[in-house]
Order: C-alpha cells, then structure tokens, then sequence
C-alpha cells in the first residue's frame, strides 16, 4: 500500500445559502490545498488537513463576491484564509464516515463534523492510478464565525444565517518511489568488498 494524496484537479468546496429565504446562492472555492495521511483500509487513524484562499470565493456575480471578500463578511485583507484540520474520523457504516475537526474563520475556531459518503474506487494502471471518490457535507452558522451582517428586508434575511458546505473530490495513491538502479549498483559493489 503507497501512500495517498488529495488530487488537486478533483477537489471542490462548494457552499449554499437562501436569499431571503426564497432562493439557493450556490458559489465556490478554486483555490483550496488539502493535505494529510489518509488509510482508506484504517480511516480511524486519517488526518487530514485543508486551507482555502478566501478570496478565490465565486457564485457567478461580481458585486455579489465582492460583498462576501468585504467586512460584511470573510474580510479578505484581514483573514485571507481559511482552515480545516481534522481530529477524529468515525466509520459509521457501510460507506459513511464522520469527520470531526477545527474549521477556522476569521480566526475563529470551531468544531464541525462533516458527513462523509465514500463514492467510489477506481483502479486505472494505465490513465487515471488507484484513487477513491468521495462527497463531504456539513451545515454551519455564520454568525459562529463573526460574519454578522444582518440586513432584514419586508421582514426577511436577505442572507441566511445558515450555510451548507459541500465538498467533493478524489484521494490518489501514490506508489512509493523505487529505489534508482545506480544506488542498487552502489549497495552491490559495497557489498562485495565487505
């Protein structure tokens, strides 16, 4: 067994939140690095850990994503990232994890656990290698985080104080790298005048 790794071109953070309790704002992260020490036969003992550029922050409408880099919001200049670290990971069965970590915002730090569906394993010599997919969700409070704005119109939030989080991507194994034939050569020829 290699080790594993987050494909970078397979990951999303993706998020969700009602407008005046009417209709879903859907945007996204396209910055984000994940990292940690994933055991797809032991996932007990995983960590894993991610950091998300907060002004990478899209939902497809330019006054929309500058209000959220704003102090309204993730106040970009002051906290330009976001993190994630992982401090227990539960099997709860057949393929459904529980993740518990720190998710930090603004410098804030909360639990949170995410909800974890394993999608998927592939096993592809050739193209794509042995890698595995897999959906994460969880739901928190903004104001949990210190994004208090709170405009009210005709007696409604215009952004919801809850905000769904869903991640989505795919865990590469890599093979450990062999050993160069020249340090082979070395070991022999040591070898041979011990």
């Amino acid at each position: 067994m290699g080790t594993w790794k987050f494909d970078p071109l397979h990951t999303q953070v993706e998020f969700s939140a009602k407008h005046f309790g009417m209709m879903t704002v859907r945007g996204n992260f396209h910055e984000v690095t994940a990292a940690g020490e994933i055991y797809p036969d032991d996932p007990s003992r995983s960590k894993v850990e991610a950091t998300i550029n907060a002004a990478s922050i899209r939902t497809h409408n330019d006054q929309r994503d500058n209000d959220l880099r704003s102090s309204y919001f993730l106040e970009i200049d002051k906290y330009p990232t976001m993190t994630f670290k992982s401090t227990k990971v539960e099997h709860v069965e057949g393929d459904r994890f529980k993740v518990t970590g720190d998710l930090t915002i603004k410098a804030t730090t909360k639990p949170v656990t995410l909800d974890v569906v394993r999608f998927g394993e592939l096993n592809d010599a050739e193209m794509m290698g042995h890698r595995i997919g897999y959906q994460a969700t969880t739901r928190i409070n903004r104001k949990d985080f210190g994004m208090n704005f709170d405009a009210i119109r005709d007696g409604r939030l215009v952004v919801s104080n809850e905000v769904d989080i869903t991640i989505e991507g795919e865990i590469l194994e890599v093979a450990e790298p062999a050993p160069d034939k020249q340090d082979k050569k070395e070991e022999v020829g040591s070898a041979q005048k011990s």
